[in-house]
């Protein structure tokens, strides 16, 4: 095992390679994908994991390390942070040897997308009233039902899909995780378009898709368990680092030096405040044992307070810009702020998570709670 010394100068090295094999691409999902590949072809790209499936069994420090050193240096994941961040570790803990052996190495290079099945219109917040029904047919699965604000499906290879395979049990006891291919004649993607122009999230209809009946993640019934480590992850993921970051602080100071108010006292406080809410979640995040919706509302919080100062920094006497300037740029992360509370669960998901299963407080009550799911009055 090396030292955290040994593994930062190892990290140092590739970093340097890195201009050179991105100098031909601009466009980020390829960047992202050139990245990935060099970092687990140089052994970086899975630290924590197993040495079966390319890893190097690392301790949390370590990882802390590397992203320490690449923080900032390196291309954004784009398409590819749900499956490394979410996905992959859910099968990489829970899976099948089938499954570990199928998926976390091409996952891990870049040379698959996922993305992850989960809310549908009736079951957002309420995601054990899941409906979308898996039905056994021989050696498969058949798939039907629809899935909406799913990140990045239009792009991916692989969904991790929440379906209801026994409806005869209460609602947290009939789910099951599958991988789901995206590319096959039963599954629509239907991009939806947000306010910031772009179109991240989708709606995902699924008529007779088909999956192979061994790739359920652990076993048939255990998807709400599973479901829960998943979020873990992710909101793990969004603390540490991972997909949508507030504007650094950095950025904010520069900003405020452009338009002459870093000497203001008002501005100065604002940004202390940020940096504070950085350091904290920093702080947090070298801790193990912190439960990940704790860095998760520390996360969001500081996305919110970033976005609220860089609208009032770049845009003091109203909100408009010409295509291409500066003040795009800007707008794009004050339109997209609400996200860094919404995504991974909201604010009060989080609160209510961290009440029952970390301070004891009785759950919320629920009436369908101990009812079969096929027994359950729905609109």
């Amino acid at each position: 095992m090396p030292t955290e010394a040994e593994l930062r100068h190892e990290v140092r090295q590739f970093l340097e390679s890195l201009p050179a094999l991105l100098a031909d691409s601009d466009d980020p999902l390829e960047r992202a994908r050139i990245y990935l590949r060099a970092r687990f072809d140089a052994g970086l790209g899975a630290l924590d994991y197993p040495t079966a499936h390319g890893g190097r069994d690392l301790p949390r420090d370590l990882v802390v390390a590397y992203r320490q050193e690449t923080s900032g240096r390196v291309p954004d994941e784009a398409g590819f942070g749900i499956g490394i961040s979410m996905c992959l570790p859910t099968i990489r803990d829970h899976g099948s040897n089938e499954l570990k052996e199928r998926f976390l190495r091409p996952g891990l290079r870049g040379d698959e997308i996922w993305c992850q099945l989960y809310s549908e219109p009736g079951a957002g917040s309420d995601l054990a009233g899941l409906a979308t029904r898996a039905v056994r047919d021989g050696d498969e699965w058949i798939v039907n039902g629809q899935k909406v604000w799913t990140s990045g499906a239009a792009d991916a290879d692989m969904g991790i899909l929440l379906a209801r395979t026994d409806p005869s049990v209460p609602k947290h006891r009939g789910i099951s995780m599958l991988v789901l291919p995206m590319d096959q004649p039963g599954v629509e993607v239907r991009p939806l378009r947000q306010m910031t122009g772009v179109s991240h999230f989708n709606e995902v209809f699924m008529e007779d898709a088909r999956i192979p009946s061994s790739w359920v993640v652990a076993s048939e019934g255990d998807g709400w368990r599973l479901a829960v480590a998943l979020l873990a992850y992710e909101r793990s993921s969004l603390g540490a680092g991972g997909g949508r970051q507030p504007t650094s602080t950095d950025h904010l100071i520069d900003l405020a030096r452009k338009r002459s108010v870093n000497t203001d006292p008002v501005v100065r406080q604002e940004l202390a405040r940020l940096h504070s809410q950085a350091s904290i979640v920093g702080w947090l995040n070298q801790r193990s044992g912190i439960h990940p919706s704790i860095t998760k509302l520390w996360r969001s919080r500081q996305g919110r307070l970033a976005s609220s100062i860089a609208g009032r920094l770049a845009f003091p006497g109203g909100a408009a810009w010409d295509d291409g300037d500066e003040g795009e740029g800007w707008a794009y992360g004050i339109l997209d702020s609400p996200a860094h509370s919404l995504g991974g669960g909201t604010d009060e998901i989080q609160r209510n998570t961290l009440g029952e299963r970390v301070l004891g407080l009785p759950r919320e009550p629920a009436v369908d709670r101990d009812i079969p799911f096929s027994d359950v009055r729905r609109n």
